[in-house]
């Protein structure tokens, strides 16, 4: 207020220092020149270190449940999360694996599997879901489903029917390898990400707003370079029904 008064004055033509107004007022000139120092603030390594473990294994994961699962103080956890900037709104930064805007080029079969959903028409049962699972190097159709809905058991079907085409049961893979899909919901959920890490896979993520990076193809094979998955219309055996819900 002082430091308003004084420039106001001043614009008028009268010069008045801060003293003389700071007597005016009866206000202490330490006042007008005092400055807060605030304190950075501080936090327990004990009490951050599991947070940021939880929230590395899983990201998607928010304050409330992160103090639930730990049973820490809620009001603590969300204190730990605004500085260290840990809120799941500002995850999309460095938390995901992203991958270069390039083809997903496999060296070898079981290296890079790519999976993605559709919309599709199935006559009387309407619009429905297709969840497909294909291998980057051969670009075979390893599994699918089709569902009416499009929720996270439909990508979770598709993934073990293609672990069982693959390797002929399920279970944790001999070796770890990547599973590149979009940003959707589904493959984001928690029930989708927990089953992925349950059978020893490993998430990749595009970039948002980049479907050019679904490409896929072999290392070596120039003409596979542009390809897209899935390369072909996928044929549905008769055997299987139609729709499920």
């Amino acid at each position: 207020m002082i430091e308003t008064i004084r420039q106001g004055l001043e614009e008028d033509g009268f010069k008045v220092s801060i003293s003389k107004l700071c007597r005016w007022f009866g206000v202490p000139r330490r006042t007008f020149y005092y400055r807060t120092v605030k304190a950075p603030p501080k936090l327990q390594e004990r009490l951050v270190e599991p947070v940021k473990a939880m929230i590395e294994e899983n990201p998607s994961f928010g304050y409330r449940t992160v103090a639930g699962l730990l049973g820490m103080n809620r009001n603590t956890v969300q204190r730990i999360f605004q500085i260290k900037g840990w809120q799941v709104r500002k995850r999309a930064v460095g938390f995901r694996p992203r991958i270069q805007a390039l083809p997903s080029v496999a060296q070898a079969p079981n290296e890079r599997w790519a999976t993605d959903l559709c919309r599709i028409w199935a006559g009387k049962d309407k619009w429905c879901t297709l969840a497909v699972v294909i291998d980057c190097y051969s670009r075979e159709l390893l599994g699918w489903q089709l569902s009416r809905s499009a929720r996270a058991k439909t990508p979770e079907a598709a993934l073990e029917h293609a672990l069982i085409a693959r390797f002929g049961t399920l279970g944790r893979v001999p070796r770890p390898f990547l599973l590149r899909s979009d940003n959707g919901l589904v493959f984001t959920s928690r029930s989708y990400t927990g089953l992925v890490r349950s059978y020893g896979l490993q998430q990749e993520f595009i970039t948002p707003h980049s479907p050019e990076q679904k490409r896929h193809g072999r290392a070596g094979h120039p003409h596979d370079q542009g390809a897209v998955c899935p390369p072909a219309p996928v044929r549905i055996p008769a055997a299987r029904q139609p729709c499920t819900g």
